[in-house]
This record gives C-alpha cells, structure tokens and sequence, in this order.
C-alpha cells in the first residue's frame, strides 16, 4: 500500500477494514486534551439522512389539491384521502405517502415540517454530479474540496472537541464530511467496541501491524493515539443503550444506522453532526414499475419513515436537541413513464423532524403541476435553494455565524429562511 495515497483517502483509517476513518491530527489533540475523562456535556445535534438515488417526492409527499397531478400519473398517482391507499391528508392541498403513517403524529405535534419545491439551481440530471454538489453546497462546481458540514465544524471554534463530534454510520467518509475538521465514518458500532478492543490489546495484529509497517515512520505516535480514541469509544460503549419507549427500528440497513446514532447521543460522546444514507436495500432510483399507494416505492418509504419515527420515539425528550433533515439529489418527472415510472427530474421534498422544528406545514412554494408551471415542460419547479435549507439548520441548530464562510459565491442570509427552526 502507498503511504501517500493511505492518508489521503482514510487518514488513520479502521475505515479500510468497514470500521472507521479519522484524521490523525485531532487524534493527537484529543490524546493530549484527556478530554476522555473530562465528558463533553450536552451538545446540539443535526442529524442528516441522504437518499441516494433519487426519491420521487410527489409519491412521498403527494399534491392530491392539483388535478394535474392525477393527469399526468394515470397509473402510479396516489389516491386521494378517503380512497382505497390514499394519501394521508396533511393540509388539504398536501397528504403522505399512505404507507408513511408512522409519520402522522409528528406531524400532529407539530414535529415534522416539509419544504417543497426545493433542490439545486444546477439541472444536471446524473446522480454523481447531484450528490456531489448537494454535498460540497456549490451546485455547478465541482473542485469543491470540502464538504457542507465540514466546513460547518471547521467555522466552529472550540477548546476541546471529541473526536466523535462528527459520525457518519456509512462505509465511506461521505462527501460533505470531507475537509480539515475531524470526522468519522464507521459501519457497525456493536462490530466496532469488540475490534477495538482486540486492537488495543493486541499490539501485534490487526490494525497495529498495517500502521507499523506502513505509516509508523512518519505519523509517529499517532497509532497509539488512535487507540486511545477508539478505547475512549469503547468505555463509553454506546452499544450499551436499548432502544427506549417502545421505539421498534425496522430490520434494514437504515433502521440500524439510526438506532446507532440514537446510541452514540445517548452515549455522550460528543457528537455534533451525524449522517447516514438510506442504504442498498432502498433503492429510489424508480424507473420502472413505481406503484403508487402500494409497491415498491411505496413499501420503502414505509420503512424510511419508520426508522425516523422509531428514532424519536427512542429519543425522547433528548429530541430537543436534535434535528433530523433528509435530503436527495433531485426528483422525478411530474409525468410517468412509458415503464411505469419516473424519470430523473429537478426539485423535489425535504423534512426536519425535531422537538424544535415548527412543524405541521408545507414550506415553500409549489408553482403547480400545470404544462407552464413545470420546469422544462416535465419536472417540478424549484423555488427553493437548497443551500437555504442547509444554511437556517447551520446557523438555528448548530450556531453557525458566518454563513458566508459554509457557502461560498452564494448569499445565504437569514431572509431566505424558510422558518422551520425556531
């Protein structure tokens, strides 16, 4: 393995074993704060959730007050409330996906808000290109080196962080945590406390023997302070902490990850920002047989809004200090497909789900679904940036001034908040 390209793409990384990825250099800060002994009080905590591929937001939050709607979807339209599989009634204009009825009662307790119309100025149409520029939040750039959230942490100036300030549950360090300011990604928190373990007890083997043969000579002692951040990890032992309330996660990919995020905040480590993805067993990339208040789409948002429902519920009253927002690169063409799908499209729904979100309403503009309303002639119409999302959960969550320092070339200014933090 070259050295060089080791570092680069996972620093000191467990994360090439599906463990965790972090930077050498708030390792060495960390050994030398003793902040383990110290604890790291109680913190805000923005928890964000990518899904990846595309999902079609007028299936998820459906606009069954346009007739246009039903027009252009002949076969895959949810159906109206009060109608066999109909959309669960929000407003009289908006209603949820039938099957994401585990979001009802936070949008009853007004915990839940949707932001319409929202995604990039840019109108490329390939998911790499998208995700890239909702992750870096310079849409049409792409030399971007650092992520959003990055330079949300980098903005923060603090005498001590841990070094789980900010956790990704993915295999790979995502591209909005990219950047100066300590991160980590990990896959498994139960599979990781036991392999910290071994490594830490085993200065022979494991990881121990990669880092002396292939980077001790010139990271010097930064191994053993990896060891002594992820025994810090293990006293804490996030894995310790149930799930609380009746809180029941589905059996997916994502039901865990945010069950281990519920964890780590339980386990105060510290952490600030976390993210997750929605996983390889949910795929929104529908361009074929979509459904409609049933089937495939539909069976996964049933499990997507469980697994946030079940988060809160695990939560509780610690949900004061957290925000969820959920996000995906764009959406889907107003008119289905030939397939029975939907084609890439351009903007789409995102939600924060928190104690502090002003919930029980659609924000944002919704032009319609009219021939002239439509981007292109095909796709909803943005009238929100999602930069403006990003930038009143940066500063309202997380205490972000300088939101000219998080996103670059681009005005973001607390008069283009749409006001669903309080």
């Amino acid at each position: 393995m070259d050295r060089r390209y080791f570092l680069k793409t996972s620093g000191i990384a467990l994360g090439s074993f599906g463990m965790m990825a972090a930077a050498p250099e708030f390792l060495h800060q960390f050994a030398a704060a003793q902040t383990a002994a110290k604890g790291f009080g109680k913190k805000k905590v923005l928890v964000t959730v990518f899904m990846r591929g595309a999902v079609d937001g007028l299936n998820m939050l459906v606009p069954h007050g346009d007739d246009s709607y039903y027009s252009l979807r002949p076969t895959i339209a949810v159906a109206s409330p009060g109608k066999a599989d109909g959309a669960l009634d929000l407003d009289g204009h908006f209603g949820l996906n039938p099957t994401m009825s585990a979001f009802m009662p936070l949008w009853k307790d007004k915990r839940l808000a949707a932001i319409t119309a929202v995604g990039s100025p840019d109108n490329t149409r390939s998911h790499f290109d998208a995700q890239d520029y909702m992750e870096s939040a310079t849409p049409g750039v792409k030399g971007t080196r650092d992520g959003w959230l990055n330079r949300v942490l980098q903005a923060k100036v603090e005498k001590e962080v841990s070094p789980f300030r900010a956790v990704s549950m993915t295999q790979q360090l995502p591209r909005a945590f990219y950047g100066k300011a300590e991160s980590v990604a990990m896959t498994n928190l139960n599979d990781f406390t036991i392999k910290a373990g071994l490594y830490t007890a085993d200065m022979k083997g494991g990881f121990e023997g990669i880092y002396q043969q292939n980077v001790k000579d010139s990271l010097g002692e930064t191994g053993k302070e990896t060891f002594e951040a992820v025994n810090f990890l293990k006293q804490a032992n996030p894995a310790q902490f149930k799930p609380e309330n009746g809180a029941q996660y589905p059996a997916t990919a994502f039901g865990r990850s945010m069950q281990q995020i519920a964890q780590l905040i339980k386990a105060g480590v510290g952490l600030e920002v976390a993210f997750t993805d929605t996983g390889n067993d949910i795929r929104w990339d529908t361009h074929t047989n979509q459904g409609n208040g049933r089937g495939q789409l539909a069976n996964y948002l049933r499990t997507f809004s469980q697994a946030i429902a079940a988060f809160t519920i695990d939560l509780g009253k610690k949900m004061d200090d957290v925000v969820v927002l959920t996000m995906s690169e764009f959406g889907r063409t107003a008119r289905e497909n030939g397939s029975r799908g939907t084609d890439h499209g351009h903007a789409n729904t995102m939600f924060a789900i928190g104690n502090s979100v002003k919930g029980g309403k659609v924000y944002g503009d919704f032009k319609g679904l009219k021939n002239d309303q439509l981007n292109e002639g095909r796709d909803l119409a943005l009238t929100t940036d999602f930069r403006d999302v990003f930038a009143e959960a940066s500063q309202k969550q997380l205490g972000t001034k300088d939101l000219a320092k998080i996103f670059p070339n681009y005005a973001a200014t607390a008069s283009k908040f749409k006001g669903f933090l309080s």
